[in-house]
């Protein structure tokens, strides 16, 4: 099985001007389809050949690690966002934000501090951990995939996420993500799953 680049989930200016079309075309058309070539070129002649992107995830070290997480991370990232996102959640993520962290400004909180702490590249996370939510970050291609936690959304705060945009503005970048991207339907949605 072929390891194919997925289709962003929305028109590539949609984001804008939050986030760019030449973002998008580095982001998305180099960075993540470096990570599905070079995924394909490790995995040929391989048993991982035949499996999914999550198994090969779950059941792989070293480089074809490197590169499988980092086109489902990109992958979940890409859905963790839409256009017209942003503000409160609604729905069922709203009542676990609540049940969990007592409000959504202390999610909001927790957020923004480990993404910004995030030292060099990777992601921050809303994840299910048993019957709780928790904001966890992660280093370079980790992700919550390979642990007991459910991925609910992400930011991705690798610099080439936010760098034509944004420059060295991290945090002006988290805000945006928040304020007008994040995509609470896809974390209701993973919540449920």
């Amino acid at each position: 099985m072929t390891i194919e680049l997925p289709a962003l989930p929305w028109p590539k200016d949609s984001l804008a001007p939050h986030i760019s079309v030449e973002t998008l075309d580095y982001h998305h058309g180099k960075h993540h389809q470096a990570y599905v070539t070079n995924l394909n070129k490790l995995i040929a002649g391989t048993p991982q050949e035949n499996a999914s992107l999550e198994e090969i995830v779950k059941n792989s070290s070293g480089g074809i690690f490197n590169n499988a997480a980092q086109v489902w991370n990109h992958t979940f990232y890409w859905n963790s966002m839409k256009p017209g996102g942003g503000g409160e959640p609604t729905g069922a993520i709203a009542d676990a934000i609540n049940a969990s962290f007592g409000s959504y400004a202390a999610v909001l909180e927790q957020f923004v501090a480990a993404a910004t702490t995030q030292f060099g590249s990777g992601w921050a996370w809303l994840v299910k951990s048993g019957d709780k939510l928790e904001i966890v970050k992660t280093g370079n291609a980790e992700t919550p995939l390979t642990t007991d936690k459910k991925p609910l959304l992400t930011i991705d705060v690798w610099e080439h996420a936010y760098y034509v945009d944004y420059r060295n503005a991290r945090p002006k970048y988290i805000d945006t993500f928040l304020d007008s991207l994040i995509n609470w339907d896809f974390a209701n949605a993973n919540l449920a799953g």
